[in-house]
């Protein structure tokens, strides 16, 4: 396995912990619709969270979050759409982002809630 999809499935793996951690219910890990696919799809206070994960080692000049692009925001919203309709909820959704920057040995994890909106 490379580094680089280590980093991103050790990434995941944090994020999906400090969900859990904070009284998220994980509904789904890695949800595809077509080729898009959802990191993960959690629930809180009744409350759908589609949850964008990005891993970083701290020798990026960029933020993490700066790579969701309006495309991959784009993709991310489609597919909530079709897990929504498929599972019939009809709760609010929020897209959120996790950053899980490795830094000398460590992992740092940022929560943004609401990092983006729907475009209407």
């Amino acid at each position: 396995m490379s580094e680089h999809n280590y980093l991103g499935n050790k990434g995941e793996q944090i994020a999906k912990s400090y969900l859990e951690n904070n009284s998220f219910n994980i509904l789904e890990q890695n949800w595809r619709f077509r080729h898009k696919e959802i990191d993960i799809i959690a629930i809180k206070n009744s409350i759908i969270r589609i949850v964008e994960v990005k891993s970083r080692s701290g020798n990026y000049l960029e933020l993490p979050r700066w790579s969701v692009t309006k495309k991959k925001q784009a993709d991310l919203i489609i597919a909530a759409n079709a897990y929504i309709e498929q599972n019939q909820f009809e709760n609010e959704v929020y897209f959120d982002i996790i950053e899980v920057i490795l830094s000398r040995g460590k992992f740092y994890v940022r929560y943004i809630p609401e990092a983006f909106y729907p475009i209407v």
